[in-house]
């Protein structure tokens, strides 16, 4: 059957909740409003679902369909970002230094068209599909929460078998469908790297022990792990993002620090970024008579796509949107994403979706103060989550 006189009846009702949602960007486990919004549209179409799980008291959950012919599940975050927006839309932020500047506006009211879509199709459903919102996916972990608390396993609702996401894609024009079987985005570990030295006056170094200087050709040599201690055709990043040292012009600090962020694609490399980073730092302290405090958090793991869930996405999105319509991506992305925690405890398929108009040469990044997810992608993002549920097990 097709699906396009659904998408096209809820299609308008999509847009309005996505500048709804818009307007009302909260950030990690804050999303309050955001997740009233969206249940309020869930009691609307008369679904009952859970209202947050131990941990992510935001976390919305619902399912259709007859959890004995199995289950998948649809993932949607919610949760927005701490920039100030400088789009101009007239459905803005209205909360001040908070924005939808990675387009979780836009995946929250894509599955809230997607469930209308469904409801409307239960009865004809070909499994039990299971419906995620989930909170803090910018940094606060919410798909382990959801993990912990059993969103998979059958604690909450059906057990799930696979799992299918998807993000808006500035560097796809709308469309466009994008992915890859196996990695397709990194592992988002983070560093703090502080020297203690001895603080003394700027006119007097030598009575001292400088942890600026020391902190400096960290930071210098570090740019040397990844085009030294890393095979080149083994994808790696380290960056440093933040810095800090000293109070006053004339005078050698105690302390200095930095923090960044390394990007991997694996467990050995995030293993060996560690070490090579640690030795090198160690090296450069005890030169300069520092000591060293090496901190290391472990980040999101790497995003890996199961290869058969990967041919099934590419699958429906070339006999759905048309074969040139669906991009093998070629690369992964050194970016993160926490959908990496449902990957690792069953199958399941991340995707790209394309945000970039048809009319446009170049588009806002992710976290950019300009970024918006364009209401024209909703009608592709809809369609791929409706056939990826249709069409499960032919």
């Amino acid at each position: 059957m097709s699906l396009a006189p659904l998408i096209d009846e809820h299609l308008p009702r999509a847009i309005d909740v996505r500048h709804r949602l818009h307007q009302i960007p909260e950030v990690r486990y804050e999303e309050f409003q955001t997740c009233a919004a969206i249940r309020a549209e869930l009691d609307r179409l008369g679904i009952k679902y859970i209202d947050g799980v131990e941990g992510a008291p935001t976390a919305t959950i619902a399912w259709l369909g007859d959890p004995s012919r199995g289950c998948i599940a649809l993932r949607a975050d919610i949760d927005g970002l701490p920039i100030c927006e400088a789009t101009g839309l007239p459905y803005a932020s209205t909360h001040p230094g908070r924005m939808h500047a990675c387009g979780h506006d836009g995946h929250s009211a894509n599955l809230l068209g997607v469930t209308a879509m469904l409801k409307s199709l239960e009865s004809k459903l070909p499994l039990c599909v299971k419906l995620i919102w989930q909170p803090a996916e910018e940094g606060g972990a919410g798909a382990a929460k959801l993990v912990e608390a059993g969103v998979l396993d059958g604690r909450i609702g059906p057990k799930v078998q696979a799992i299918f996401g998807l993000h808006g894609w500035p560097g796809l024009k709308v469309g466009l469908v994008s992915t890859k079987p196996g990695p397709l985005l990194a592992a988002t570990d983070n560093f703090t790297i502080r020297f203690r030295g001895q603080g003394t006056h700027a006119a007097y170094p030598h009575l001292g022990r400088d942890p600026i200087a020391a902190m400096a050709n960290a930071i210098v040599n570090l740019q040397q792990v990844v085009s030294r201690d890393v095979d080149p055709t083994d994808p790696a990043v380290v960056t440093v993002g933040i810095v800090n040292g000293g109070t006053a012009i004339n005078v050698i600090p105690d302390l200095a620090e930095f923090s960044g962020t390394a990007r991997s694609l694996n467990t050995a490399m995030r293993k060996k970024l560690r070490e090579a980073m640690q030795r090198r730092c160690a090296g450069i302290a005890a030169a300069h008579g520092c000591e060293l405090n090496f901190i290391w958090e472990d980040g999101y793991p790497p995003t890996t796509n199961d290869a058969a869930m990967a041919e099934y996405v590419s699958r429906i999105a070339r006999q759905t949107l048309g074969e040139k319509n669906f991009i093998p991506t070629s690369r992964p992305s050194m970016g993160g994403e926490d959908f990496s925690y449902y990957l690792e405890k069953i199958p399941g398929c991340f995707f790209f979706v394309g945000v970039e108009p048809a009319d446009v040469n170049g588009y806002p990044s992710l976290h950019s103060d300009k970024y918006d997810f364009t209401d024209a992608a909703l009608g592709v993002a809809m369609r791929m989550f409706g056939e990826i549920v249709m069409n499960w097990g032919r």
